[in-house]
């Protein structure tokens, strides 16, 4: 069993690391039930109309329902997670969020729906989209301190014909990425000439270019006090006065200097763009922020993937997720580093 009973109380002990080991921990609903009530009350349950502690009533018909032995009010596990009001099995959600969160290029709808046997698509991409909401850590930590940090903007998107020359539909993309030495265990991301590799990463969807918007973007990133490198682009330009040792380099198109200077940001940028057009064949910018979030969530969790699994699932115990309306309608806005209330075009 994933969770273990030990004076009254559920910890969360172990995490599938294989196929097979997610099948023994996983075989049935009440193992599913058993491991979600120990991320939701890892002390014990609580119930949340009267506070009163201690071993729940399980009505044998409603598998995932608590009813408090107190007040006698019922609370479902669900309720408050990414799988609020579910009527999917949840088996199926967590075989889905081992799948995705485990497989190096993740998964598009259309192969989760295939896999999972989800009926119909819009089901798969709504639950993918949960999962995605689940991605980003509330109270995730700022990047940086020991650690140089390059900064850089790119567009995200397709080229547009018929419209005329220097007409787009491209996003606007930010990202932050340390620069760390490498050690024995972290030398697949080496840089040619230098024995560096990628740290944590952060992307975020803005409107422009300005210096409000990209300095705004570094404080939220990145730790004060850190080393900053960026192009010589003047939306730069406040860094050094929000106490970051900001280097500007003048990139003018020298792809030399750029593979000196700049050579994380830029990889990971293409690495992000090769992901989107090989799994999702591009996505639209209502939801280009989402993409990032799991993109994001992976790529710093690449050298230990398996623990991913268990992050969704912790992450996604009191978060709001996106309703089928608020995906479709284009009113759900995805998480943000600066909290900007935006929502993109759809255009």
């Amino acid at each position: 069993m994933p969770d273990s009973r030990e004076g009254g109380r559920r910890s969360v002990t172990a995490f599938p690391r294989t196929l097979l080991e997610f099948q023994r921990l996983f075989p049935d609903e009440g193992a599913c039930t058993a491991y979600l009530e120990a991320i939701r009350w890892p002390g014990g349950y609580v119930c949340h109309h009267c506070n009163w502690s201690g071993e729940p009533w399980r009505p044998k018909r409603h598998a995932t329902v608590l009813r408090c032995a107190a007040c006698r009010r019922d609370t479902a596990l669900t309720a408050g997670t990414i799988m609020r009001r579910t009527r999917t099995p949840l088996q199926v959600w967590f075989w889905g969020a081992y799948l995705v969160t485990t497989q190096t290029p993740g998964m598009a709808a259309l192969q989760f729906q295939r896999q999972l046997g989800v009926k119909p698509y819009e089901t798969a991409f709504q639950m993918l989209h949960k999962l995605r909401a689940a991605m980003v850590r509330p109270d995730r930590d700022r990047i940086g301190g020991r650690w140089p940090v390059e900064v850089d903007e790119t567009y995200v998107g397709g080229k547009t014909r018929g419209e005329g020359r220097g007409v787009h539909h491209k996003t606007l993309v930010v990202g932050a990425v340390e620069v760390r030495e490498s050690s024995e265990s972290h030398t697949r991301t080496k840089v040619r000439r230098r024995n560096v590799y990628a740290g944590r990463l952060r992307f975020q969807v803005i409107p422009d270019r300005q210096g409000e918007t990209l300095c705004a973007f570094v404080a939220a990133a990145v730790d004060p006090g850190s080393a900053v490198t960026t192009d010589g682009w003047v939306g730069y330009d406040g860094l050094a006065a929000l106490g970051y040792c900001h280097e500007a380099v003048i990139i003018a198109g020298d792809q030399e200097v750029t593979d000196e200077s700049l050579p994380m940001v830029y990889l990971v940028f293409s690495n992000l763009k090769t992901w989107l057009l090989g799994t999702h064949h591009g996505v639209s910018p209502q939801h280009l922020q989402a993409y990032l979030n799991e993109y994001v969530f992976r790529f710093n969790r690449r050298f230990y993937p398996m623990t991913a699994f268990n992050s969704v699932l912790g992450i996604g115990v009191g978060i709001e997720a996106p309703t089928y309306k608020d995906l479709y309608r284009g009113e759900k806005r995805h998480p943000k580093l600066t909290g900007v209330a935006e929502v993109a075009s759809t255009g």
